[in-house]
């Protein structure tokens, strides 16, 4: 969607909006590809085994069979449809036929735990999962809770009351074309986690595709060109997975490398990234401190052209050490999932400096407001906010409209983060004006881990925040109040860690467990989150590996 450029100023003057008043996802990112051609669309590298090259027309092919399937269950516009699946062709496919019939894709992480999916599950009414044995695991110990489901397709057999995912596809036709839907229609529900309460599903149209591309297409040095090849380690059921690499590739007609990486390897990172021959990668910060670690980078040689990075800032030895080992500059980016990729660096056209952001991408109208809804001085710091309408930006929350109002000032969307935005434009984060945490390169509400953590007979009272963390920029952090009678020990500690990352997930469990005899509360009844944060700082003890 950019045009081609020799500068920034160039490319925003160049740059129009193309989006269309009918626009489905399917269509654009499968069978306008499916030609007869033979073209790549996945390369899938399998535990044992060459890679598994699929092509545009066995998508389309697979993804209107599923789509019959679903349609054949009573699945139509409008209805939710999980996706539970890990990285890979049945992902792909399964987000392609949800969105020929018009239903809502609802991606979930693989490792969540019961309570996190039950509660997705239940507030999305999803009335049909795609999955596999691995997340049938998980289902089994709540689907009889979930009253609005009524269809499982598991991608490795039938089970007991659960269809065979493929076994129905291959008896169903795949002359199912795609739904004529508007570009305002709803495509997807990701789930996103707030400062308090529940995680909220952002709603998302099919025109949120389009407005992702320049977002895309900038950090990745106007992506694409011929050759190219994307890769990223992040699972497909996180915007930065599926919206940043899976779908645009596709759009775009480029290949997307798929592997299921049970826990990042650094090292076999490197070696995955030469032995296919991987042009394109988003690689977020965590990964990247850990293949910094990894001694001579150069020995396992690339094929890199690009490399992204969002979700943490990059600081100048990240920086360095990217060009050192890959040759090139690591362009970092900015959004959020109800408003992404806004803001990125692009090496080829500017000059990129650590702790920027970069300059907001083409098509978005980006600023700094201050208190009274003003943009301040430059290099004054202040809330960054999105003017709308912008094709990339959400509905809404599904179900949600007191949340959804609350994030608007007028015609701002307020992305709650605060930062500046220096002379030249280019924009330099500060920090959060709540209470998210940012570990790993996920986005964690403490409301969430609270809520497991009270539900711990020996948890009387809890808090959680994020605590400075080398290796992850922040480590979940859980501050403790035992109930009556339980004593604040170190086994303690490491039981409250396991509940929570058996309910939940592994990324959302406090690796650090503080007990303290009360919490500081405002004359309203809420935790002083920050008063914590100061009060703790680095010195709440080593986080858990």
């Amino acid at each position: 969607m950019l045009p081609a450029a020799e500068s920034y100023e160039e490319l925003v003057a160049r740059f129009r909006w193309r989006i269309p008043p009918a626009f489905n996802i399917a269509e654009a990112c499968c069978d306008r590809w499916a030609d007869g051609s033979g073209r790549v669309a996945v390369v899938h590298v399998r535990p044992n085994g060459p890679p598994e090259r699929i092509t545009f027309d066995a998508l389309r092919s697979s993804s209107a069979r599923v789509a019959h399937v679903l349609k054949a269950q009573g699945v139509g516009r409008g209805d939710r449809v999980a996706v539970l699946l890990a990285q890979g062709p049945e992902a792909a496919i399964a987000h392609l036929a949800i969105y020929r019939i018009g239903a809502i894709a609802v991606p979930l992480f693989q490792l969540f735990g019961p309570d996190a999916l039950e509660f997705r599950l239940r507030d999305c009414g999803a009335c049909a999962v795609v999955t596999d044995d691995v997340g049938l695991a998980k289902l089994d110990g709540v689907r009889d809770r979930l009253g609005d489901l009524r269809v499982i397709l598991n991608a490795d057999g039938a089970r007991p009351g659960v269809l065979s995912l493929w076994e129905e596809a291959g008896r169903a036709r795949d002359d199912v074309p795609p739904l004529a839907t508007a570009a305002d229609d709803p495509a997807l529900i990701i789930y996103t986690s707030g400062t308090t309460g529940s995680p909220k599903g952002a709603l998302l149209a099919h025109r949120v595709l389009l407005g992702h591309l320049p977002g895309v297409e900038m950090p990745q040095e106007l992506f694409p060109h011929p050759g190219d090849l994307f890769w990223t380690p992040a699972d497909w059921a996180w915007i930065g997975g599926l919206l940043d690499v899976l779908l645009p590739s596709l759009y775009h007609g480029v290949p997307v490398l798929a592997h299921r990486m049970a826990k990042f390897d650094p090292e076999y990172a490197f070696r995955l990234l030469a032995a296919h021959g991987v042009r394109n990668a988003f690689l977020p910060p965590t990964a990247l401190r850990m293949m910094r670690q990894v001694a001579e980078p150069g020995r396992f040689g690339h094929h890199l052209r690009s490399i992204g990075s969002g979700g943490e800032t990059l600081g100048a030895e990240a920086l360095e050490w990217g060009r050192s080992a890959f040759g090139l500059t690591i362009n970092e980016f900015y959004g959020q999932t109800e408003c992404n990729l806004i803001i990125a660096n692009c090496a080829g056209l500017m000059p990129v400096r650590p702790g920027s952001m970069g300059r907001a991408v083409p098509g978005h109208h980006v600023a700094i407001l201050d208190a009274a809804g003003r943009p301040p001085a430059a290099g004054e710091p202040g809330v960054i906010a999105v003017r709308r309408p912008d094709p990339v930006m959400f509905l809404g929350y599904w179900n949600n409209p007191e949340a959804t109002a609350a994030k608007f000032s007028g015609d701002w969307l307020l992305t709650g983060d605060t930062g500046v935005q220096e002379e030249d434009g280019s924009f330099r984060f500060i920090g959060r004006a709540d209470d998210v945490i940012t570990s790993g390169g996920y986005r964690i509400g403490p409301g969430e881990v609270e809520d497991c953590l009270m539900r711990h007979p020996s948890v009387a009272m809890a808090a959680v925040i994020g605590l400075p963390d080398a290796l992850r920029t922040e480590a979940v952090t859980a501050v403790i109040v035992p109930a009556p009678g339980a004593a604040p020990t170190p086994a303690l500690a490491e039981e409250i860690r396991g509940f929570v990352r058996q309910r939940l997930a592994a990324h959302l469990y406090p690796r650090r467990v503080v007990f303290a005899e009360t919490l500081p509360m405002t004359a309203t009844g809420k935790v002083m989150r920050g008063t914590l944060r100061q009060t703790l700082g680095s010195g709440a003890g080593p986080a858990d590996p």
